[in-house]
């Protein structure tokens, strides 16, 4: 099991780190999606079944596949990337420097977490999502829901044609 979360997060670290550094578009597109299929990995590791469907069909499957189209669609040519003049290379160093030493003075700090909850196996498996969803938290989830249902029908006011206006 820790050799899989190390694997996992090896994963997600390089493919992270391609998102940034690949100059393709798709390929960035591409490592982010490995990222988000090792981070659904991770889910599972928790098991959080659910949790990891759910963002693999959200993020990977829709959301992704968005971005890789649109991509795509632009049809975008070699751009040249202007250089970075000198001050904007030294205010990167001193922001990555003081990045790292917080970091660093972050993993030393100890905490003490105190759950809310105890920790069950059950946690992440969707029955218990819907438990907690519709009993302790139904208010907001209620709330949550109007507001969609608002937003919907703004969005379809807002992109109906007017035909009582005639020119």
């Amino acid at each position: 099991m820790t050799f899989l979360f190390y694997l996992l997060s090896a994963i997600m670290v390089i493919s992270a780190l391609m998102v940034i550094s690949t100059r393709s578009p798709i390929n960035s597109v591409l490592s982010l999606i490995v990222c988000f299929i090792a981070m659904a990995g991770h889910y599972i590791l928790l098991n959080a079944q659910f949790l990891a469907v759910v963002h693999l069909i959200v993020y990977t499957g829709a959301i992704m596949v968005l971005f890789l189209f649109v991509i795509m669609l632009l049809n975008l040519n070699k751009v040249t990337i202007p250089t970075k003049t000198s001050v904007t290379r030294i205010s990167a160093v001193i922001t990555g420097g003081l990045f790292f030493l917080v970091m660093v003075a972050a993993t030393r700090l100890t905490f003490e977490i105190h759950p809310r909850y105890p920790f069950t196996n059950q946690i992440g498996l969707v029955s218990e999502v819907g438990k907690t969803l519709f009993k302790e938290f139904l208010l907001p989830f209620e709330v949550s829901s109007v507001l969609f249902i608002s937003a919907m029908i703004g969005a379809v006011m807002f992109g109906k044609k007017d035909e009582t206006k005639k020119l």
